[in-house]
């Protein structure tokens, strides 16, 4: 999404700078990979830490140790990916904020005479942009835990269990596709403009 954004005109020494329009970008998933990997290494502690457990002598200790030992690596429950799916959630708006907080958008465009029209400088435009990154973040954090579980509801539905989907591995492709795309068409216009020189 691109947040409009202009700057005033100002006066320095004998020139006039600023005056222009330019715009924020907002990403739908600014969070990247990060949350897969974050969840994953929630999910792989439990059945490690009760892998050791499984051993013991206590009847008790060693059934609750197999209970959740099965429940995270197994990974053929239903809960499992479920709770897959909303520590990939909570994990996307918990890494975007983390950045867009370090960023200080509102604060460096109040220093540099920017601000977005509507919206008065200062504390509305953090909130502003506070409210459209919450809504566009809570769309790329639910594609990307559908992302996440898609290998399981694949094998779910075909019944194919040799079937070896990541979702980390698909967005690499993904995002290796996009890059090349890009580069492409960078690639294209600098031709463009060599020729009509």
């Amino acid at each position: 999404r691109r947040i409009p954004v202009q700057v005033a005109k100002r006066i320095r020494g004998s020139r006039m700078v600023g005056g222009q329009t330019t715009h924020i970008p907002l990403k739908v998933n600014s969070a990247g990979m990060i949350p897969l990997i974050f969840a994953q290494s929630i999910l792989i502690f439990p059945g490690t830490v009760a892998g050791y457990f499984l051993g013991v002598e206590n009847e008790w200790g060693r059934w609750f140790a197999e209970q959740v030992y099965n429940f995270f690596n197994l990974q053929h429950s239903w809960g499992y990916w479920i709770l897959y799916f909303w520590l990939v959630v909570a994990f996307t708006f918990f890494y975007t904020l983390v950045i867009f907080q370090q960023q200080n958008i509102a604060e460096n465009l109040q220093k540099q005479g920017g601000f977005i029209p509507g919206i008065r400088p200062g504390r509305p435009t953090a909130e502003y942009l506070y409210k459209v990154l919450m809504r566009i973040t809570l769309v790329g954090a639910l594609f990307l835990g559908v992302v996440a579980v898609l290998p399981f509801l694949v094998r779910t539905i075909t019944g194919v269990q040799t079937l070896s989907l990541e979702a980390t591995a698909m967005l690499i492709v993904v995002g290796v596709g996009l890059d090349t795309m890009r580069q492409l068409e960078a690639a294209q216009e600098l031709l463009r403009t060599v020729v009509l020189k």
